[in-house]
Parts: C-alpha cells; sequence; structure tokens
C-alpha cells in the first residue's frame, strides 16, 4: 500500500500553523517522523488517525479518502497514541479481548485465537491474568501495540512510543516494531533519532509544521559525509566557536564540552573530521529551517 499526503494544512483557533502544506509518500515498512516538540507530529498522525480535520489537502491510502472516509479507514487502522487509557483493575486477556469486540472480531473462537496470537507477539503471555493498572511503562507500550494489531491492520501510526522506557524496554519494544513494519505501513513519530536511524527505511524531518528534509537515513548520512566536525573544547570557548563556525550539537564530558560543527570545510585547529550520523542530519536541518525563518 501506499499513504499519499498531499497539501496538508492546519491552523489552530490560536493562530499556530501546525501544519504547513505538508507533502509525502509513504509505503510498506517502518517511516520515521522526525521533528522537536512542536513540530507537527501529532497534529499530522492525529489527522491520519482520523481523530482530527484538516483545513486544507488530500490524505490517501491507496485509493481510500482518509479525510472523508473515516469509518473505512478505521477498519484497517492500528493506532498507538502517545498516552492512552485502561481500565486497571481489568486483565490484559480481558481488556483485548473487549477491544477485539470493539474490532469487529465477533466470533468467540476466532477472537480467543487473535488475542492469545497477540499476547504471545509482544511478550505478554505470561501476564495475560495480571490487571494492566499494574504493568511498567515498557509493558503498557507492548500492550498498546497488541490492541493497535488487532484485525490486521494495513496502517499502524505510533507517536512517541519509546519515551520514557529504560533501554532494555526500549530495545524490545523497537524489535517487535521492527517485525510488524516488514509487511505494513508503520509510521513512527518521534524525537528520539536513534529509534528512526536504526528502524527507518524512510523517514521525513517536520520542524515547526512544514517538512524540510525527506529520504531514507542511509542516504542522508551519506550526503552528510565530509561535512561534520569534532572538537573537545572548554566550556568557556563555547560562544565563541558558536559564532566562528556552525556549530549544530554539543555534550558534556568530563568538565568539558564536545562540540560538533556541520559545514564543508574544516573550521581548523582543534576540530577534526568525523563520521556522520543522522542526529548531525537532523541538527543541521533543524538549525538551518530556524535560520531561514529569521
Amino acid at each position: 500500500m501506499k499513504l499519499h499526503i498531499q497539501n496538508l494544512s492546519k491552523t489552530y483557533p490560536n493562530g499556530t500553523k501546525a501544519l504547513n502544506k505538508v507533502n509525502l509518500t509513504i509505503e510498506n515498512g517502518m517511516f520515521g517522523l522526525l521533528g522537536p516538540n512542536g513540530a507537527g507530529k501529532s497534529t499530522l498522525m492525529r489527522t491520519i488517525a482520523t481523530l482530527q480535520e484538516a483545513d486544507d489537502g488530500t490524505v490517501m491510502l491507496d485509493e481510500l479518502d482518509v479525510l472523508k472516509e473515516k469509518h473505512e479507514v478505521r477498519k484497517i487502522l492500528g493506532y498507538l497514541p502517545q498516552s492512552f487509557g485502561v481500565y486497571p483493575d481489568v486483565s490484559a486477556q480481558e481488556m483485548l479481548d473487549h477491544f477485539a469486540r470493539l474490532k469487529g472480531i465477533h466470533d468467540k473462537a476466532e477472537r480467543s485465537d487473535t488475542v492469545n496470537a497477540l499476547l504471545e507477539q509482544t511478550n505478554l503471555s505470561h501476564v495475560r491474568k495480571v490487571k494492566v493498572g499494574t504493568f511498567s511503562g515498557g509493558m503498557r507500550q507492548r500492550f498498546g501495540i497488541a490492541q493497535a494489531l488487532l484485525a490486521s491492520p494495513k496502517l499502524v501510526i505510533v507517536d512517541e512510543p519509546t519515551a520514557g522506557l529504560d533501554p532494555v524496554e526500549r530495545t524490545r519494544f523497537s524489535n517487535l516494531l521492527a517485525e510488524i513494519g516488514e509487511q505494513i505501513i508503520v509510521i513512527l513519530s518521534t524525537h528520539i533519532v536513534d529509534d528512526v536511524s536504526d528502524l527507518c527505511q524512510g523517514m521525513a524531518i517536520l520542524n515547526k509544521g512544514t517538512v524540510i528534509a525527506t529520504g531514507k537515513p542511509l542516504e542522508l548520512m551519506s550526503e552528510a559525509q565530509g561535512k561534520v566536525w569534532e572538537a573537545t573544547i572548554e566550556k568557556s570557548e563555547h560562544e565563541a566557536y558558536q559564532k566562528s563556525c556552525n556549530l549544530i550539537s554539543y555534550r558534556h564530558f568530563s568538565g568539558k564540552l564536545i562540540v560538533r560543527a556541520f559545514q564543508d570545510a574544516s573550521p581548523g585547529d582543534p576540530f577534526s573530521p568525523t563520521k556522520a550520523t543522522l542526529g548531525d542530519v537532523y541538527f543541521s536541518r533543524i538549525k538551518e529551517a530556524d535560520h531561514a525563518l529569521v
């Protein structure tokens, strides 16, 4: 399947332009949507998920008009929002069975098989009788994916799914998403660059409602090779280097700063060339876009 988004726009009553003529084409596989808080990622996700109206533009899932045929879209849609409520005193098995009924799986045997298979797939079968309200953050997110996969969706949308998870749960959840994304469209909205770098075949960077970059992560990183420079400097030197070269990021290390610059030519001593990462692509594009608005 293919998801075609054309000239999608949304302005809120307070004047905030959440989406500004967004154009994207998304095919089967994992697609990452990167952007800072307030970039418009959640607005885009909610619009595709038929939970919010757009002002202008179109969204087509093959021949299905997402903005007009909401009921039909929901039949083939799985959605995991950034935060979702559960009945805390209901077991995982009972709650997933309830969601399966809502999804139209009325045959008892089919529903039981589906629920059991999804609990197994999300590594929750051993806690099927446990109340969902007692789940850890990672278990809760895996349960969220289980409900999103009910009725074999063709499109799955997950909004900031790994935020707040510990490293072990984040890895487990990421592996689960990668397996799901082999056969269907999975849109992963996040501000965690490594999630996109590790999992996604395609991606877009959104900033202040506008798409500022699209492509394959490996290709975008390849284009940035030879343009990233790194140095370890004193904290007191940071402001001076910000003025003399195009610094895109920094991190603290042993009382000093490790800074990275993005530019064609070397900034000079003490900088040395370093391998470009998707983080460098992200930070450089965001900085470039912000400067263009000034």
